[in-house]
């Protein structure tokens, strides 16, 4: 049947009218759905301050997991969807990182995606041993212990770096440094060697030269300092003595390093026994200074050596009241006046060994 004019008058417009408001709705739902993913991109996402730790091999999962178990974001929908769309869930870097409360998820994803860590503060001081050293810094980085302690004992490494395992020690200049939590045991190491470089700057060199020692020598003669005192006014001093017998060809006579040959520093009574250890570290029966420091010597004493006092004291022996401090003698009738005070008040706190 022919449609009349007039009929097909009224069906235009009424089909207009229908595709006017298909295209409206469809404006606004695509409009409701771009205001959605705007907000997935640039709004605040991040509830609290949080370091986010991504061990090696982890993938988007653990990543998930670990902002969800401490209720990091507000939403993980909107994660989850910029993470995909910038492909940062196919590509996950392992890191320490600092998400920033009120950081949004486009912030969030690209700091994550390039790997962009917070770096971690690493201290050590006070060690005696690489076994310590190797356990301080791995509670700071990512490596265990034993991989630090591997790296420490490479000896073509070690030599790699121009040292000795006997001297080794001496590039370790305690302070804090700042380095990445993925930063490996060997990566760290060399960081120590430049830090050593920077440490001995002209003018520490020029007072090593004057003294005519080496770095490592200073070094090693500060970690017998290091030992004998605590108190940070008497460095200098105890400085002084030794560099008195090394220049007189003394023996040190240094009862830190018989500590160093047996592997323990709690002997606070040195006996007749430990004077004859064999060890090339004995500086009773070796004249000079040892093969390498007995310590990690912190700052102040490798300082205190390059800038001792001047005085002509010969013998040290620890004061009869423990304070931490020193009886100092030019003569040793002086000195063995000041031992027999000391051995008096070992004696009557029944301090045997």
């Amino acid at each position: 049947m022919a449609i009349e004019p007039k009929n097909k008058i009224l069906l235009f417009p009424r089909l207009g009218k229908f595709i006017i408001i298909f295209f409206a709705l469809a404006f606004i739902v695509v409009g409701i759905r771009g205001y959605q993913l705007f907000q997935y991109v640039f709004n605040e996402n991040v509830k609290v301050d949080y370091i986010l730790i991504i061990p090696e091999e982890a993938g988007f999962k653990q990543v998930l997991d670990s902002l969800e178990a401490h209720d990091v974001l507000t939403s993980y929908k909107a994660f989850k969807w910029v993470s995909k769309k910038k492909d940062y869930h196919k590509a996950v870097k392992p890191g320490r990182f600092l998400l920033e409360k009120g950081m949004n998820s486009n912030s969030l994803v690209n700091m994550l995606r390039i790997g962009q860590q917070k770096p971690v503060k690493v201290t050590f001081n006070n060690i005696r041993f690489k076994e310590e050293l190797a356990g301080a810094v791995s509670k700071y980085l990512q490596a265990d212990s034993l991989s630090f302690l591997n790296a420490l004992s490479d000896s073509a490494f070690i030599k790699d770096l121009g040292f000795k395992k006997e001297t080794f020690s001496a590039m370790f200049i305690p302070n804090t440094y700042e380095v990445y939590w993925t930063t490996t045991p060997f990566g760290f190491i060399k960081r120590m060697k430049v830090e050593y470089s920077n440490f001995w700057n002209q003018e520490r060199l020029d007072k090593a030269k004057l003294l005519e020692m080496t770095p490592v020598e200073i070094t090693t003669l500060a970690s017998i300092v290091q030992e004998e005192t605590i108190k940070k006014d008497e460095k200098p001093i105890v400085a002084g003595l030794y560099i008195n017998r090394l220049k007189r060809g003394i023996p040190l006579q240094a009862d830190p390093t018989l500590k160093f040959s047996l592997g323990d520093f709690s002997i606070r009574r040195v006996l007749n026994k430990h004077l004859e250890i064999d060890s090339p570290y004995n500086t009773y029966l070796n004249a000079g200074l040892p093969p390498g420091p007995v310590n990690f010597p912190e700052i102040s004493s490798i300082d205190a050596v390059l800038n001792y006092e001047h005085h002509n004291y010969l013998y040290m022996c620890a004061k009869e009241d423990f304070s931490g401090y020193h009886n100092f003698a030019r003569t040793l009738a002086e000195h063995n006046r000041n031992a027999e005070r000391y051995r008096l008040a070992l004696n009557q706190n029944k301090i045997w060994r």
